[in-house]
């Protein structure tokens, strides 16, 4: 009995001792962050010796401080989870815990409101629970900084430091940082130089805005630098940086030196230029300027829109002289001015002496000159109808000749200044017997066949111009016209013929010193035609021995054209003629056109041949006793009949129609 009371007691102390030895362990973040707006999970993970089925799940929040109550969220036991509804995070808030040893807080959107800290408690009925906590933190990135500098300048001589810029940074959290930039070098506050104040807000949303005003006292470098502001704000992965615009402030000094500049044109100014001529002050804002002119004041039309410089339009050798500029300074009422010479330069119109026209002698020297006043050197040089003749400011003409006679320029310029230039024009005329120096001929093409003969003539005084044919009486009243050469010195003439045939011309000039005449030569002009194409049938020697004791011999030659026209027999007859001894008389063709002389001639001379072969055989016949001497004796030669009694030759050329008409005599038959 007593053995059995000590086991009870030993098996008592063991459960006792195995109770106190059994733990429940909590694995928590310290600290979880997130954005505003975003999701966020917080884990509690839990290790227990007991059974698992026995364990309660409490998840709590508290806001900081010390003296703040936690509020429950969630709670679980082995009976079923509960969701409080009476928590800021009602309805954002959801728990899983689906995996053993492990259950997740998970909010979402999450809001400024729930930056609290989160206790995990887990415990079993038989045990003490343990907690674990995380703080979550909630950021949110502010807008890119807006800078806005002053719109009114800034000067240099105020004594205590001015506001520069402004700088804006809104809706952040937690409240972010503003830094100041010159150049990309960071300004700090110093007393009596640079200030810094800056204005923090919350609005309705609990975001933070910041308002930073920058407050320095500027220097005249200042005017060339930009400055800007920076913003440092913390988010979930550490800390970020953003920049606003840059920008320039107005800086207000004054001026410390005043210069005067001639901006147009480049270089030399000569007369009729645009002249401007500016002030330059290297005070900010550019000071009240005034201009004078050899110590006068200027006319305020002469000034720019801006009141900066002075306009010369058409600038004159008057306008040169000293110019001075005064810029008077507002704040310290001192003035500054500075001073230039202009000079414009100018050339005046050439002088030639002897003076234009000058009429010379043939033989005789001539000696010229020409000269420019001028604020430059010049240079001179001398062309004759646009051809260079000679350098330096005087001319010489030495043995005078017609080829002396035209139109001399000087012309005068100043190297230093291109475009500045005066020229001066003389006429130079020689006396002398007329020269015609060419005669030429022109084709008007008018289908008349006329030409234009142009008569050039060189002299002075100016000679008078006449045309004469001397093959033809014709008169050339109104055929021609004449005009002097611009400038004097000689005459043009133009007479218009028709050229039908070949001519010649004569164009004579006369005037008190003598005359010159030339013969000009004139072809006949063709008109141009396109010949027929022709046939021409080769010549036929015709006997006709109809009429007893008579013969008619007929030579005929036709050419014929594509129409195939031919000479009617009627206008092919010739007259009759009779001889004793059987001779035969031809009468001589006609001369239809002069144009087939040639061809006629040639007809003619095979007609003789042609008749003294005839008279031949007649002849021989005569002798044989075959030919009887009487009327009543006379035999047909041929059987062909001749149409009227008629033979006839006819003959064609390429310009006209030739007829040659030869007709046998017969006697009148008698009975024998």
């Amino acid at each position: 009995m007593a053995l059995s009371g000590f086991v009870l007691a030993g098996l008592y102390i063991l459960v006792l001792a195995s109770q106190s030895l059994a733990t429940i362990e909590i694995n928590m973040e310290d600290r979880v962050e997130v954005l505003l707006g975003k999701q966020v999970e917080i884990s509690c993970q839990y290790k227990m010796d007991s059974d698992p089925s026995t364990v309660i799940i409490q998840w709590y929040t508290k806001p900081a401080g010390s003296n703040s109550q936690r509020q429950r969220i969630f709670y679980k036991d082995n009976t079923g989870a509960i969701l409080d509804q009476d928590s800021s995070l009602a309805g954002r808030v959801t728990v899983h815990d689906s995996i053993p040893g492990s259950v997740v807080v998970i909010v979402e959107p999450v809001q400024l409101e729930d930056e609290l800290l989160f206790i995990c408690h887990v415990n079993t009925a038989t045990e003490d629970g343990k907690e674990g906590m995380t703080q979550l933190r909630v950021f949110s990135k502010p807008e890119v900084p807006k800078i806005e500098g002053v719109h009114t300048g800034i000067s240099v001589n105020e004594k205590d430091p001015t506001q520069i810029a402004t700088c804006h940074v809104k809706n952040g959290y937690p409240l972010p940082n503003i830094t100041w930039y010159r150049d990309h070098t960071p300004l700090y506050m110093k007393e009596g130089v640079l200030g810094v104040t800056n204005q923090v807000t919350r609005d309705t949303n609990n975001l933070y805005t910041v308002i930073s005003v920058l407050h320095m006292k500027v220097k005249k470098e200042d005017k060339d630098v930009f400055f800007y502001c920076e913003s440092s704000y913390f988010v979930p992965e550490g800390t970020r940086m953003t920049e606003s615009d840059r920008i320039k402030i107005n800086v207000h000094y004054p001026s410390t030196s005043v210069e005067l500049r001639q901006v147009l044109p480049e270089g030399l100014v000569k007369e009729g230029d645009t002249v401007e001529i500016r002030c330059f002050a290297d005070g900010n804002p550019t000071p009240p300027l005034t201009f004078k002119h050899n110590g006068e004041d200027l006319n305020e039309q002469l000034l720019t829109d801006d009141q900066q410089g002075v306009v010369l339009r058409y600038a004159t050798r008057s306008d040169g002289g000293m110019y001075t500029c005064t810029a008077l300074d507002l704040e310290t009422l001192e003035e500054l001015e500075n001073d230039m010479e202009l000079s414009v330069h100018y050339l005046d119109e050439t002088v030639v002496v002897p003076k234009s026209p000058v009429v010379l002698s043939q033989g005789s020297s001539l000696q010229a000159t020409c000269n420019a006043l001028s604020s430059l050197d010049t240079y001179t040089v001398w062309f004759k109808d646009g051809q260079y003749v000679s350098d330096g400011h005087t001319l010489k003409i030495f043995n005078a000749s017609m080829d002396t006679f035209g139109t001399y320029q000087c012309l005068v310029t100043a190297p230093k200044l291109p475009g500045l230039q005066s020229q001066s024009f003389l006429e130079v005329f020689v006396q002398g017997q007329p020269q015609i120096t060419d005669v030429r001929e022109e084709d008007l093409q008018d289908g008349e066949n006329s030409v234009n003969i142009t008569c050039v003539v060189q002299g002075y005084p100016t000679p008078s111009i006449t045309w004469d044919l001397p093959d033809q009486e014709q008169d050339l009243n109104g055929l021609s016209s004449s005009m002097e050469i611009p400038g004097g010195g000689g005459a043009i003439s133009t007479l218009t013929v028709k050229a039908t045939s070949k001519l010649s011309v004569v164009c004579e000039a006369v005037n008190e010193f003598g005359k010159d005449s030339r013969v000009h030569k004139i072809e006949s002009i063709e008109p141009e035609t396109t010949p027929l194409p022709t046939t021409t049938t080769p010549p036929t020697i015709v006997f006709d021995t109809t009429t007893p004791g008579s013969v008619q011999i007929g030579l005929s030659s036709t050419t014929e054209t594509d129409q195939s026209s031919a000479v009617p027999e009627s206008n092919a007859t010739a007259g009759p003629s009779t001889k004793s001894g059987g001779s035969v008389t031809v009468k001589p063709p006609r001369r239809v056109h002069k144009e087939g002389s040639g061809v006629i001639i040639a007809v003619l001379i095979i007609c003789v041949l042609l008749l003294a072969i005839l008279g031949s055989v007649l002849y021989f016949l005569y002798k044989k006793g075959k030919i009887p001497c009487g009327r009543s004796g006379k035999q047909d030669l041929t059987k062909q009949k001749s149409n009227k009694d008629a033979i006839v030759m006819e003959m064609k050329t390429d310009k006209s129609d030739e007829a040659v008409l030869l007709q046998g005599v017969n006697g009148e038959k008698k009975t024998p």
